[in-house]
Formats: structure tokens, sequence, C-alpha cells
């Protein structure tokens, strides 16, 4: 059962939330010699449909190796004509191409492999002393980068596919992490290695994923596919789990304003809402569009709210005092699918997930203008970002298996 359950956990990370699925005749799918291997293995726990999207040679070699981390039940010596099978017969499907603006600003791109391969490196975090950490989300561990001298270090999580998501440190140092396929909050000490894990107490919140610390110490976090909104306390390891209000509303980023609010964007409908840190009491804010579907979110110095609308190619604002929202068309299209944002240095930076390649934009607010460049290597997939001590934007890429710098000039 357990095999089972982390397989659609897999599902769900790798290829996206999994729906009911139907057997299917052998007729449906190409020939080839690992035909048969492909739809038993695969169709045993998601939508085999979901490879239809495709990736290029490159990306499937990472996604095998991701199947390979999590114990996908393929005998070693198929794996290859499996990947052939796939390389040849779901390559990469067309995608927007990604759309250059120049601009006032020049940036210089700084880029690192991540050692252990099909790890898919999912959040990035910027840690007091400078170093740079991810959570290696299909390897099982968080890792840590020294950019000065480029020495790194990873870290081995104390439970098997724990399946690490988001990442955060706390004052003393110690990084806090989702366990995102084991439905935990972990904390990891640097010094010792030593990992401490916080079970969610109800068993439906098998999904933490993201989460950050308010100004007192309290760390809140989302849990997605329950609808749920968490707060634990690191004092007493208690949590409290609270329902999202609008069913179904997959609570995704959640930053912390200046003042202790916690704000959560809601991927499942088009809504962002607040938490008052007292009460607990939740304010949902509905966007304009009924398509919109916010996913990560940044907050200004002045308190506005910024969000990447995933579905439909924008960027968006809310003000929360008077609920006032505007949005503008992210340079590559409808189809550009924004994902990782921050702000810094008096502009909002984020990629565009699906432009061929992957860019990061910057959004002057000011202005209103927008100017962007192509991240090297191609990006593939930003899914989340965060900023350095000195400001700087950082990235994790799952798909290319990197953690990348903006280096502002």
């Amino acid at each position: 059962m357990r095999g089972k359950l982390l397989m659609v956990s897999l599902a769900m990370v790798v290829l996206g939330t999994p729906v009911a699925h139907a057997q299917y005749t052998a007729k449906e799918w190409p020939e080839g010699p690992s035909k048969q291997r492909f739809i038993d293995t695969c169709n045993g726990c998601h939508d085999i449909n979901r490879v239809r999207i495709g990736y290029t040679p490159e990306g499937w070699l990472t996604v095998v190796r991701m199947m390979q981390n999590m114990g996908a039940p393929v005998p070693p010596e198929e794996w290859g004509a499996m990947t052939d099978y796939l390389m040849k017969n779901f390559p990469e499907r067309k995608r927007p191409e990604a759309v250059i603006i120049d601009g006032p600003v020049k940036v210089d791109f700084e880029m690192w492999d991540v050692p252990t391969q099909g790890s898919r490196p999912h959040d990035p975090m910027a840690a007091k002393d400078g170093t740079i950490w991810w959570a290696a989300q299909l390897a099982n561990k968080i890792g840590r980068i020294d950019p000065k001298t480029g020495a790194v270090r990873e870290y081995t999580l104390k439970s098997p596919y724990t399946g690490p998501h988001g990442i955060v440190e706390d004052k003393s140092g110690n990084i806090w992490f989702t366990g995102n396929l084991s439905g935990l909050i972990g904390k990891l000490d640097p010094v010792t290695g030593i990992v401490t894990e916080y079970p969610l107490p109800d068993p439906k919140a098998r999904d933490p994923h993201t989460l950050n610390f308010d100004p007192s110490g309290i760390l809140w976090f989302t849990v997605q596919q329950a609808n749920l909104i968490g707060r634990l306390d690191p004092a007493t390891g208690a949590i409290k789990l609270m329902t999202s209000p609008t069913p179904k509303s997959r609570p995704y980023g959640i930053k912390i304003t200046p003042q202790g609010v916690p704000v959560y964007v809601e991927f499942g409908t088009n809504k962002i809402a607040t938490i008052d840190p007292q009460t607990l009491a939740i304010k949902e804010y509905t966007l304009p569009s009924p398509d919109a579907r916010p996913r990560r979110l940044t907050i200004g110095p002045d308190g506005m709210i910024w969000y990447v609308d995933f579905s439909r190619g924008y960027l968006g604002r809310l003000d929360p005092a008077k609920g006032e929202v505007k949005e503008w068309p992210s340079p590559s299209g409808p189809k550009s699918e924004p994902y990782g944002i921050v702000f810094t240095k008096g502009a909002v930076w984020y990629s565009e997930s699906n432009a061929k390649p992957n860019t990061m934009v910057r959004f002057d607010p000011g202005t209103e203008k927008f100017q962007s460049w192509a991240i090297p290597g191609g990006g593939d997939i930003v899914r989340n970002m965060d900023v350095s001590p000195d400001g700087n934007p950082l990235m994790a890429n799952s798909l290319t298996n990197q953690l990348g710098i903006v280096q502002i000039k």
C-alpha cells in the first residue's frame, strides 16, 4: 500500500495531479519494444496520457532518472529501451517562443549543476551566511552550495521518500522543509545533520507544500491537495490545521507580510487569501477573471501583493487594503505559464516556465515596463524563487537539475 501511495505521489509531483484513469488497449499506443512495459508501469500510478506533453531527449533523461530515484518498477536492463521509447514517441510539445525585451538593467547569470541526477531541485533558499540551499525533491535530500567557493554538500533526510518541497531558514540557522510525499514538516540541523520530523495530525494532509516563518517565529504552511493551511509552533511542536474556505482551492504559495499576516494564493480557483494570525480568520479576495489561477506570490515593500496567474499568462497586483486588482499580460503570451516570483531592488522578478527557453522577467512598478532575458541552459522549470542577502534573485531549475543566481549589476 505504501509503495502504491508513493507512486501516486510521484505522479503528482512529476506529471501533475493524478486523475482517474482507465486501462488502455494495446492498439492505442505507439508500437515499440517497450510498449507493454510502458503501459503496465506508467498506467499503474497515473493517467498515461500525461506523457503526451512530451520532453526533449535531455528532458526525458531527467524524468527517467526521477522515476528511478523513486523506485519505479522497471528492471534495470529495460530502462534503456524504455527511455528510447519515450524519446521517440513523445517529443516536446510546441511551446511559445520566448519574447525577449531589452531595457536599462544589466544582469549576469551564474548557474550550478546539482550533484544528484534527477533530483528535481524545487525551492531555492538564501541563507543568512550567503550559502544557497535547495530541496532535492526526488532524491530525498536537501543541498547547500557556497557560491564563493563552489563547495557543495547534500544532506540525506531521515525517512525515505520524504519529498522535500519548500524550505526556509529559522533564526538559529536550522533548515525547515515540507515533506511533500510523506505528510510531515521537517527540521534539519546543518551542523549535526540531524533531522527532526513533525508528522501532520490529519492523515488526509499528505501534501504539505510551501512554508514561511512569521516575525514571532511561528511557521505557516500550505497543504495543497487537502485544501488546508497549517501553523506549527517550533517551541512545542504543536500543529494546527485550518481549512481553506473555498473547496478544492489548492492553497499553494504562501508569504508573510512584515506585520506577520500570512497571505496565500489558491491555485485551484481565482482567489488570494489572508489569515489573521490572532483569530485565524481567513479572508478571501476574488480576482476579476474566473479563469485566473494564481500560483506564486510576493509582497512589495508597500504591502502590495504581486502574483503570477499561471493559467492565463498574467502578472497581477492586489491591493489588500482596497481590494483592487490590476493585471499585465506577461511578455511571452497567454501560454507562458509564469511561475516563481520575488520582489527585490524596487522591481518584480519572475520566470515564464513554459516559454522556450524559460525567461527571467523584470517588471518596474513605477514605469509599468517589462524587461526579460533568456535563462542560460533553457531554465526548465523555475517553480519558486528567493532573494540573496545582497538582493539578487535565486532560482532552482527542476528539469535541467540546476541552481542559478541573477546578478543584478
